[in-house]
């Protein structure tokens, strides 16, 4: 039986190649987090075939691939339905963050009215990100394999819709749902409500953890990146640029962050990148008062991002109440 085997991170699947697992592994990157959501037209275009000249910057489910399979495949990148087909059976090793979570229902939405690639599918649900295991872990590993059903596709479409709604209500209401057959989804819908703006604060579950991060004083920029007490909500990209908006807001929460912005353009100067590494943060008059709740971030800065299909800003601001698990709608 010739395997196809999905995962959700290129450092994910460069382990599983590794360890042998299945006859080809391939990558599904797709930053569904923060900024606006694709379109489904965007979606159609985002797995279909694409011809582009190589060492071009792309968005396609291929885009993170090797370059020895960049090689293979020259110029052109297959179409997710077209490469499936090629396969007798298809394995998603999802990763239990909240973006694989996401591709994951952005996937199988895609997939469901092809009934002959659905029968392919079977799920892998993994309890750590398979990024962090070694290969001899991962070849001895094997999550438990579930097969695709109309009942995890119906869960898949019912949430992916949700969270593009232009308000967070019907992901909210997902709360009161049964999301059993995609046992990581339950533990998503709560953590993307906490990165909602909060009652008090006005401030996410990310931002407010950088800031507790932040608060001893004398922290470095790459003190306070995923991991430990920050959420796993956003990447390395997301995180950095959440600090340029707390350090850098029209009064901001943050002091010490003199360089900038996060971006690549950053990481390709050496310097600049080591002078980046060498600031020293610590919280404002503002952030020491965010952090002991004595203030609103909204009431001092605009706030304007997204969260799934809702467009967030001082005069549309939805909240999350933690305390009593309440979604709090604009006043």
């Amino acid at each position: 039986m010739k395997r196809l085997i999905i995962t959700t991170s290129a450092s994910g699947a460069g382990w599983l190649k590794r360890a042998n697992v299945g006859d080809q592994v391939e990558a599904l990157e797709h930053r569904l987090i923060s900024g606006p959501l694709p379109t489904n037209s965007e979606t159609t275009a985002f797995f279909a075939p694409r011809e582009e000249a190589l060492g071009h910057d792309i968005s396609h489910w291929q885009r993170w691939i090797s370059f020895a399979r960049a090689r293979e495949l020259g110029p052109s990148r297959p179409g997710l339905i077209a490469m499936v087909e090629d396969f007798d059976a298809v394995e998603l090793w999802i990763d239990p963050v909240p973006n694989a979570q996401l591709v994951l229902l952005e996937l199988l939405d895609f997939l469901r009215p092809h009934r002959e690639i659905v029968q392919k599918l079977v799920l892998r649900h993994a309890n750590s990100r398979i990024a962090v295991r070694g290969v001899e872990d991962i070849a001895a590993w094997r999550p438990p394999a579930e097969q695709v059903d109309l009942h995890h596709l119906e869960i898949a479409s019912l949430a992916w819709d949700a969270f593009r709604q232009g308000t967070p209500e019907a992901w909210y209401a997902l709360l009161t749902e049964d999301l059993g057959a995609l046992p990581c989804l339950h533990q998503t819908v709560l953590k993307l409500l906490e990165e909602l703006p909060a009652v008090g604060t006005a401030l996410g579950a990310t931002e407010w953890a950088l800031l507790k991060e932040i608060s001893p004083g004398n922290v470095g920029p790459f003190d306070v990146f995923p991991g430990g007490g920050i959420p796993d909500v956003y990447d390395y990209w997301e995180i950095g640029a959440s600090l340029d908006h707390l350090a850098h807001c029209a009064i901001p929460v943050v002091a010490g962050l003199d360089a900038g912005p996060f971006d690549m353009v950053l990481h390709d100067d050496r310097d600049r990148c080591q002078r980046y590494k060498n600031c020293k943060l610590a919280l404002s008059e503002l952030g020491r008062a965010l952090v002991e709740d004595r203030a609103d971030f909204s009431r001092f800065n605009p706030v304007h991002r997204w969260w799934g299909g809702t467009e967030l800003s001082n005069d549309h601001l939805w909240r999350w109440d933690h305390a009593n698990s309440a979604l709090i709608s604009p006043s």
